[in-house]
């Protein structure tokens, strides 16, 4: 198991770091397939296809966010088992989870394809961008299965402590996406359909090469009776994910809001908003990296019994990620209007206001990352703990927060009204997500009082 990693001993801050590194590093590379499609449909398409990229957005997440959090809370329960030196449970785990990924695959492709036209249409997408948006969401949609299997395969190699494996194999995709972009967009002019197909090919070639380490992995070698069904292990798996799915849905639910609300302005305001979401990847990268690692380090040292050292090690990880988060939107500040400025051509007059837009929206964005941060850190320690049910309750508040802010604010601020909403969803979830989990892990110490607290703070 040379690339798994026990987080149950060594240094919290280095193991953290360590492991959120590579995983930081991945995701540029996730977001520069994703920011590459945006690029040559915007420079070599024009506005209105960048506009339908844009009006994809939330419906794409919606679908690519409910797999994540299926397969983020199957693994949960392989990084504990990991933790516990259960290895056997570990096998089982992973075996039933991969059932039951396959079920939601089916699930997803075909619900995806029958739902493309009836939402697009129910959030009022203007008719210039729906064509291209419906030919890009049917294409990436056929890609499900391989969507699925990637972020199953993924979960599980973080689960064990592996986070250089999704990074290589983020590498391969995006280097995979970028080739059949220019080749497919550029070269063949398949417009705004070339770039679907790319990113489809390449979520397939980053699953192949996740399979090709996981094969590798003695304590993933199952047999048939790890695949018996076993009930109770179905339900325990998906009373862990099922929450966090469920969160996920609704997160985009008040995307998909925020949306029809965007489309109202008009197709220069929606490659503007365009822009600067393609960005958003980017902005929560290290987030993102940060939370899978808390996620990974709490569900080992609670499988061990060593409660203090999540503490420990939860202290000094939100010190690096509100750090990190400063530091990007200083970054984003001085550097956003030439980085947007990549993403968008057409007249002169056009690029004015659809920069003006995007920076806009991005200074705003810039101004309230460290609580994204903030949030991210609190509910991948609470979905750690085996908590995924008030981080679900977290994304109900975002939603409320979201929609509420987005509905009632642009008919006095215009725009700006929908600048505020995301900052009002995340400092709402994070205030809920940071009471609980100083609740739980109070609770988890008073529940641990043999634990030797000299071991914790040194490694």
């Amino acid at each position: 198991m040379a690339n798994t990693k026990d987080m149950t001993v060594g240094s919290p801050a280095k193991l953290i770091a360590a492991f959120a590194l590579p995983l930081m590093l991945g995701n540029v590379f996730q977001q520069l397939y994703t920011m590459v499609d945006t690029m040559v449909v915007g420079q070599g398409v024009g506005v209105t296809a960048l506009a339908s990229l844009g009006a994809t957005d939330w419906l794409n997440w919606m679908v690519l966010s409910i797999i994540m959090g299926f397969t983020q809370g199957f693994s949960l329960l392989c990084a504990q088992n990991f933790g516990a030196s259960d290895m056997q449970g570990l096998r089982q785990s992973v075996a039933h989870s991969l059932m039951l990924c396959v079920a939601i695959a089916l699930i997803f492709s075909v619900l995806g394809q029958l739902l493309i036209r009836p939402m697009l249409d129910i959030l009022d997408t203007p008719d210039n961008v729906l064509d291209g948006a419906i030919t890009y969401l049917t294409i990436v949609f056929a890609f499900i299965p391989a969507i699925t299997a990637y972020n199953f395969c993924a979960s599980i190699l973080r689960s064990l402590g592996d986070s250089k494996t999704p990074l290589y194999a983020m590498i391969t995709a995006a280097i995979v996406n970028v080739v059949l972009d220019l080749l497919f967009v550029m070269g063949f002019h398949w417009g705004i359909a070339g770039a679907a197909i790319a990113t489809g090919i390449a979520q397939t070639c980053s699953f192949l090469f996740c399979l090709r380490i996981m094969r590798k992995i003695p304590q993933l070698y199952m047999s048939r009776e790890d695949f018996r069904p076993q009930p109770g292990l179905f339900l325990k798996l998906l009373k862990l994910a099922s929450p966090m799915a469920f969160q996920n849905l609704i997160i985009s639910v008040g995307g998909l809001v925020v949306q029809y609300v965007v489309n109202g302005f008009g197709f220069i305001f929606m490659a503007g908003y365009t822009a600067t979401n393609k960005l958003y990847g980017l902005l929560e990268i290290a987030a993102t990296s940060f939370g899978f690692s808390m996620a990974t380090y709490t569900g080992q040292n609670l499988g061990a019994g060593r409660i203090r050292r999540i503490k420990n090690g939860m202290n000094k990880g939100l010190l690096m990620a509100i750090g990190t988060a400063v530091l990007i939107s200083l970054i984003m500040v001085f550097l956003g209007k030439i980085i947007v400025g990549l993403f968008i051509s057409g007249t002169p007059e056009e690029v004015l206001r659809v920069t003006d837009v995007s920076y806009t929206y991005l200074l705003f964005m810039a101004a309230g990352l460290p609580v994204l941060y903030m949030l991210y850190m609190y509910r991948s320690a609470l979905q750690g703990m085996g908590d995924t049910v008030v981080p679900m309750l977290s994304g109900v508040v975002e939603l409320v927060m979201r929609i509420g802010i987005v509905l009632i604010l642009p008919a006095f601020w215009g725009e700006f009204g929908i600048y505020l909403a995301e900052e009002a969803a995340w400092i709402g979830a994070t205030l809920l997500l940071g009471i609980m989990y100083y609740v739980r892990i109070a609770a988890l110490l008073r529940r641990s009082p043999g634990e030797d607290p000299s071991e914790n703070p040194s490694e």
